[in-house]
């Protein structure tokens, strides 16, 4: 009986200590626990803490699980580590007692959940690794970031109608793929990207600084979406070799000149291109000589159509100030012996701020169409004259602010428009004509911004006094100019 009397004491003591005045202090439970964390939404790690209460608890150690470790593991530390996308309950229990806790739901959504591609690069040496295996049907997907390209991007091989190759960048802003080519010399050899393939879709990509064309597109049937083109030493996108079909959609080209200050253009479909090129949505501002350019030289009497497109202050350098070259926005045509033809078709597009024409014929023989298209502030609104007549000019439904300019050709079809049949367009029709909207930032799609310039005020002379030319409108006719009321 002594020993067991003696053994108990001893078991006393183990779950008690003395205070320094000589008394026992009780040990005090844990009560309360609280999970402090966040969300993982980027990386793959989260570090979760604690706090106990009574804060004068004997032992505030935990102990820690994850509700389900294919999504996210946690460490005896609180570190967790996520596997996959997903929802996990964290479990954080006092081990005293072993009889409070705490939980706490974390959600992560740092990994990439897209479609799955052929190839995911992120660098200049991955990229030129994926192109030299891509092949029809596959997608290459770039990151964001800078790419730092000191030769050009050939693109030769070619989908197929339905299995095109596919490149894609994102398209969140500050996460775009740059494709800086700026340590290129200046030199016509030194195309950024050579697309003399077929069937390619290009998206979501910016490209900087090559010593000739940001890009030449010498292949038939591509689309190139939503990219932009700055600050090239030549056009930014040119069409040319017979190049047919192709379709820019929704694309930038600014501040590209040439060192000359002469040449450089935004958009190019010229010299030998083929027929059928359009350009849709797309932008042109602050490039050295036009904002499009549709000079001939080597093929004859093609077709290129511009949809919804805007040329505003080309004839200007980046810093403000007037370079050498042309200025015009739109340049239908033309060509050395002032005999060949472009036929270009223009609907719902601007031209606003250029140093020289709006929309310029120099010299082209073909027939040029202008519907719903508007003009304002440039040198001369719309310059069509009897040397080298056009074969035809149409222009219906179009506005010009100020004087429209001339329009002259063999045969004239000028009809609806803002400066005849007594109409006169002023200030007061419009809600705004400050043009530096239209360089706003695009929509989250690519599409074009949504601006009041140009847009007409109710009660407007201009409103319903169109013809229809086969583009949806309101009221009982179209509307004179690039936006309908």
């Amino acid at each position: 009986m002594k020993s067991k009397i003696i053994f108990l004491l001893a078991l006393i003591s183990l779950f008690s200590c003395t205070k320094d005045n000589g008394t026992e202090e009780e040990t005090v439970y844990v009560s309360f626990v609280a999970i402090l964390g966040s969300n993982i939404t980027s990386g793959t790690t989260g570090q979760m803490s604690v706090e106990v209460f009574p804060t004068d608890a004997t032992n505030k150690e935990v102990s820690w699980t994850c509700s389900d470790a294919s999504i996210a593991t946690i460490s005896s530390s609180g570190l967790l580590t996520a596997l996959q996308n997903g929802t996990v309950t964290i479990t954080a229990t006092a081990i005293d007692q072993n009889v409070v806790s705490a939980t706490k739901d974390i959600t992560i959504s740092s990994f990439y959940e897209g479609p799955t591609y052929e190839y995911m690069v992120s660098n200049s040496t991955e990229l030129y690794s994926a192109l030299a295996y891509v092949k029809a049907g596959e997608t290459i997907f770039l990151n964001g970031g800078v790419y730092t390209l000191t030769s050009g991007l050939g693109l030769s091989i070619s989908g197929t109608s339905g299995n095109e190759i596919v490149i894609l960048g994102q398209t969140d802003g500050a996460s775009r793929a740059k494709l800086d080519f700026s340590s290129m010399s200046e030199s016509s050899s030194n195309r950024g990207i050579s697309v003399s393939g077929s069937y390619w879709h290009i998206k979501g990509i910016d490209v900087v600084g090559a010593g000739d064309n940001g890009m030449f597109i010498s292949g038939n049937n591509n689309v190139i979406e939503f990219c932009t083109f700055s600050e090239n030493r030549d056009t930014g996108l040119q069409i040319g070799n017979g190049a047919s079909n192709n379709t820019i959609l929704n694309c930038d080209s600014y501040y590209n000149a040439d060192s000359s200050i002469e040449n450089a253009d935004g958009f190019a479909c010229k010299m030998d291109a083929g027929t059928g090129n359009k350009f849709i949505g797309c932008r042109a501002w602050q490039n050295l000589d036009d904002g499009w350019d549709g000079y001939l030289r080597g093929n004859d009497n093609i077709t290129t159509t511009y949809e919804n497109c805007w040329a505003i202050k080309n004839g200007y350098l980046k810093d403000g100030t007037i370079g050498g070259g042309d200025g015009n926005g739109f340049k239908t045509g033309g060509s050395d012996d002032k005999l060949l033809k472009h036929n270009a078709i223009y609907k719902n597009c601007i031209a606003v701020g250029n140093t020289h024409d709006g929309f310029d014929h120099n010299s082209n023989r073909g027939t040029v169409t202008i519907y719903n298209c508007s003009a304002y502030d440039n040198g001369k609104n719309y310059s069509f004259s009897t040397t080298n007549a056009l074969e035809k000019l149409i222009i219906k439904n179009s506005n010009s602010l100020g004087s429209y300019g001339s329009t002259s050709a063999t045969v004239v079809d000028v009809t609806h428009n803002s400066w005849l049949d007594g109409i006169t367009a002023s200030a007061d029709d419009f809600e705004s004509i400050d043009y530096s909207q239209l360089l706003t930032a695009r929509k989250e799609d690519g599409s074009l911004p949504v601006v009041s310039f140009f847009h007409l005020k109710a009660g407007s002379d201009l409103i319903d006094k169109g013809v229809d030319v086969g583009l949806p409108f309101n009221g009982s006719a179209p509307d004179l100019g690039a936006f309908e009321y």
